[in-house]
């Protein structure tokens, strides 16, 4: 399984508003470059978000989008399923009668313990820790004292 650009732009645009301070409002043209995505293109992503209840969207000379209030611990997983719909990793796990193979196919556990794996992870990480962990990764490093070359030289 792959993600689609799409769900790659989607999680970008969430981190960044995520790390705004509340009420921020970032035009789609901040948005496309902070996601160093097209801006039509993120039009489309950005109208799904809003759609899932993610993002609002506000008009107007002052509009933008925010990230709504209640979502800055959105799991990754929710901003995939609003732009690609449900995360599956075979067509087998769509249902209980979507494969008429799954009661004697010996790959059907392997795939659904998989998928519930992904799932998990996907599920755990909140866009309020990753806008976290984008702020330390984008802080200066601060350092005390001279500097020296590298230890092996």
């Amino acid at each position: 399984m792959q993600l689609t650009r799409a769900a790659d732009y989607a999680v970008r645009v969430m981190i960044h508003l995520a790390g705004l301070p509340p009420e921020t409002r970032a035009s789609r043209a901040d948005l496309a470059e902070a996601a160093e995505c097209p801006e039509q293109f993120l039009s489309k992503v950005l109208q799904s978000l809003t759609h899932a209840g993610l993002v609002v969207s506000h008009r107007g000379n002052t509009g933008g989008f925010e990230l709504a209030s209640a979502h800055r611990n959105a799991s990754v997983l929710q901003i995939i399923e609003a732009v690609e719909g449900p995360v599956r990793l075979n067509l087998c796990l769509t249902g209980p009668h979507a494969c008429e193979r799954q009661t004697w196919c010996p790959a059907h556990a392997v795939w659904a313990e998989a998928q519930a794996a992904m799932k998990g992870i996907l599920l755990k990480a909140t866009i309020g820790a990753l806008a976290e962990e984008a702020a330390l990764l984008r802080a200066p490093v601060k350092l005390d004292g001279p500097v020296h070359g590298p230890a092996w030289n």
